[in-house]
């Protein structure tokens, strides 16, 4: 039987992970793709820590170059993350005609497209399963199993803090902060969690899935992206009582000649399946023209369920060595001549509806003004709700509109801010609807 020879670098959660299934597993993944998977060797700079993996055989080493440089080595598993050490480790590794697999979307969303070109050149392929949704076979489903269709629409819950954090403060009425605090006690929220809770890790997951749904380069930096710093169980409680649930969603649509890519926290619809999605789970819906809507659920991080991901690749590159075949699949879903620069709409441009919250003066006229404001500009109101009094004397005023264009709306508030009618900034939350009218 055929020994194809693996290299990790980074022994850390994940890259413990990926060694212990390559163990524990290899019978069984003997029998399933009819080769042996060797994990020859591992490097780290943290040779001494017991990780909890028995490597038998397997060196552990302090110099990655070991790994990039050693002929016997087929795939290379790069687990370090960062922009930095790790983008030059795998532009080293194709260089040397090695596969690799990665898990690293910040790197991809940054650097993706010259990665892609790398791994053209020299002919290997380029896999990164585990980037995007965790377990969940995203890139998967998007290269291959809906290859017939035209992909209309992406919305997700991409990021297991964040979702953790509002499933909490909605359950439990917890304030943001406290609700952090228990998301990094459970180890769901890092120790300086802004790559999460201000939105950028989504982002870098859209931009990826963009690219596989469209055929698009990578565009990392034309998404709008807003994190939920800002959310509020008032918010929550007022979405409730309207019938709505708020995530922080990556939306992605296509349109003739651009596409729609935000990040942002979303009011949906209890019909929206999406809705239900709680704790610190993740899951996509995809609306694609000839399947309709297919949705993916499950855990988007943690050590097994991102070690799963990475074997998937590992399989699919074993399947190809051991068949003779090259780059059977492009790395981003289409052919490389494919790709076209496909511009994402300004958020300016924007059509949604939105929930608008004003902590209004308690004086005759103010709601009158506001309203007028939003009318000259264009805002047709929807409902207007006025919920009880606060002890400062100030009024909570909440507006649902109608459909309206985001250049409208922040025109409009920006005059409002103007005005002696309201204290403080007003919380704008844009709805997500399956049937906008």
């Amino acid at each position: 039987m055929k020994i194809i020879h693996i290299g990790i670098l980074g022994y850390g959660v994940v890259g413990a992970g990926v060694a212990k299934l390559l163990k524990t597993k290899k019978q069984l993944l003997e029998s399933r793709i009819g080769t042996v998977l060797n994990l020859k060797t591992i490097a780290d700079i943290d040779t001494k820590t017991d990780r909890g993996v028995d490597l038998g055989t397997t060196r552990l080493v302090l110099d990655a170059n070991e790994i990039i440089n050693d002929p016997g080595i087929d795939i290379i598993i790069e687990t370090i993350g960062g922009k930095t050490i790790a983008r030059q480790f795998i532009l080293n590794a194709l260089e040397n005609k090695k596969h690799v697999v990665t898990a690293n979307k910040a790197l991809l969303a940054s650097f993706g497209n010259d990665l892609v070109k790398a791994a053209r050149k020299n002919q290997v392929d380029l896999a990164f399963e585990a980037s995007c949704g965790g377990c969940m076979p995203i890139i998967k489903a998007l290269r291959e199993s809906l290859v017939a269709n035209d992909i209309k629409s992406m919305s997700a819950i991409l990021n297991g803090t964040c979702n953790y954090i509002l499933t909490k403060i909605s359950r439990e009425g917890s304030n943001f902060e406290d609700a952090l605090r228990s998301a990094q006690e459970l180890g769901y929220a890092e120790a300086e969690p802004s790559l999460d809770i201000d939105g950028f890790d989504t982002a870098h997951k859209l931009a990826i899935l963009n690219s596989l749904a469209h055929g698009m380069e990578i565009n990392l930096k034309d998404i709008h992206v807003e994190g939920i710093r800002n959310i509020t169980p008032v918010d929550i409680e007022f979405a409730r009582s309207f019938g709505y649930t708020i995530k922080l969603l990556a939306i992605g649509k296509i349109h003739e000649n651009y596409v729609e890519a935000r990040v942002h926290p979303t009011m949906i619809s209890g019909s929206n399946p999406l809705s239900y999605v709680d704790s610190s789970m993740n899951a996509i819906v995809i609306d694609a023209d000839a399947t309709g809507q297919t949705m993916l659920y499950g855990h988007g991080a943690g050590m097994m369920p991102t070690a799963s991901a990475v074997l998937s690749d590992i399989a699919d590159i074993a399947r190809n060595i051991i068949s003779g075949s090259k780059r059977r699949l492009p790395i981003l879903g289409y052919p490389e001549d494919n790709i076209k620069p496909l511009p994402i709409l300004s958020m300016e441009e924007l059509y949604t509806k939105y929930y608008l919250r004003f902590e209004a003066q308690d004086h005759p006229g103010v709601l009158s003004k506001i309203s007028g404001i939003l009318g000259e500009n264009n805002i047709s109101i929807k409902s207007v709700h006025q919920k009880g009094r606060k002890s400062n004397g100030k009024v909570p005023i909440v507006m649902i509109t109608h459909i309206a264009k985001e250049e409208w709306v922040q025109k409009a508030l920006k005059q409002i801010l103007k005005t002696d009618s309201v204290v403080g900034d007003p919380v704008v939350i844009r709805i997500e609807e399956t049937d906008q009218e």
